[in-house]
């Protein structure tokens, strides 16, 4: 039964993001990439309270997406995930990452190592746990994503490593 309570969330949050997001649009203005379009396009920033976004998030997306959370590494669905696709905000559906700079890193999350768009995500530091990092998050809602380090592949020597909880994934049919 559980599971099956799990399921049904899971299928619904899509529609109850898409109509909570309307509500909670700001006044200010981003302009990001829209894999969709093929362009950069203008949309608004996304913001709630604590309060609703606890509502409306599974409490695991909750916990990282907006605690700055970490889930085990090797646990989440996307750390050997190959289809071909797009990986967007779990909390907000912006274009994040495209399955063609994901490569296997060997931490047990997925990796990329760059965004569709600089603009599509920010950064900041990060000082928790003793070690200074730097944070990632999706710059329409500000959900924590996972953290970028300098050891990455080329062509961007970068390693955005995140965690499943906090992408959506949209297939995409591969062009020839």
């Amino acid at each position: 039964m559980r599971k099956r309570r799990n399921i049904i969330i899971f299928l619904a949050l899509p529609l109850l993001l898409t109509i909570s997001s309307i509500s909670a649009l700001s006044d200010e203005s981003i302009r990001v990439y829209s894999v969709k379009n093929g362009e950069y396009i203008v949309t608004d920033k996304v913001e709630k309270s604590a309060e609703e976004w606890s509502r409306i998030l599974p409490p695991d997306v909750f916990h990282i997406t907006r605690q700055q959370g970490t889930e085990a590494a090797f646990s989440g669905k996307f750390w050997n995930h190959k289809e071909h696709g797009i990986y967007r905000c779990v909390a907000c559906g912006q274009d994040l990452f495209h399955s063609d700079t994901k490569y296997d890193s060997g931490t047990g999350w997925p990796s990329f190592y760059e965004p569709v768009a600089p603009e599509n995500v920010g950064t900041e530091t990060d000082t928790k746990f003793f070690m200074v990092r730097t944070e990632v998050h999706c710059s329409r809602c500000d959900s924590h994503l996972g953290h970028v380090f300098p050891d990455g592949p080329k062509p961007t020597g970068d390693r955005y490593c995140l965690n499943s909880a906090s992408l959506a994934f949209e297939p995409i049919k591969k062009e020839d």
